[in-house]
């Protein structure tokens, strides 16, 4: 399964799939963002990889509504959810290998390793507030 592009069209088929048991990979990203464009193609790599998770790319711009008050830095950014649990939410460098290390780590912890780390620094605990993209597609559909 390749990743699905967020749009205005397909949010509530989106909605929907992130309720799901699977793993949620998102990349953050924005339509003029040179690295992002070159990013897509490794995004869409990894998809390939792991067919048991979600991959979204999510633009940010377009998609204020949903991702607005997500504090993204840099580009491109990664958000890895299984559940109501946010494993990661960072700037990711543009290297499949490394991208395909992170998802196999956070994959592989059990849901009570995830409940642990979830909250095992000030970080972590503010990505579970803020960026959990359940919440997020929620409230925009709102």
């Amino acid at each position: 399964m390749h990743s699905v592009t967020l749009n205005s069209e397909n949010r509530a088929e989106i909605a929907a799939a992130l309720a799901g048991e699977r793993w949620i990979v998102a990349c953050l990203c924005a339509a003029w963002c040179g690295t992002c464009a070159t990013y897509r193609a490794t995004f869409e790599e990894l998809a390939a990889r792991h067919p048991d998770k979600l991959f979204v790319w999510i633009d940010i711009e377009d998609h204020a509504d949903v991702v607005g008050d997500l504090d993204v830095d840099n580009f491109p950014t990664l958000l890895l959810q299984h559940h109501e649990l946010v494993a990661f939410f960072g700037t990711m460098l543009p290297d499949a290998a490394l991208a395909h290390r992170l998802i196999q780590a956070k994959s592989a912890l059990s849901d009570a390793e995830l409940a642990e780390l979830a909250v095992s620094s000030e970080e972590r605990r503010q990505w579970q507030a803020d960026c959990n993209l359940r919440t997020l597609m929620r409230n925009a559909q709102a």
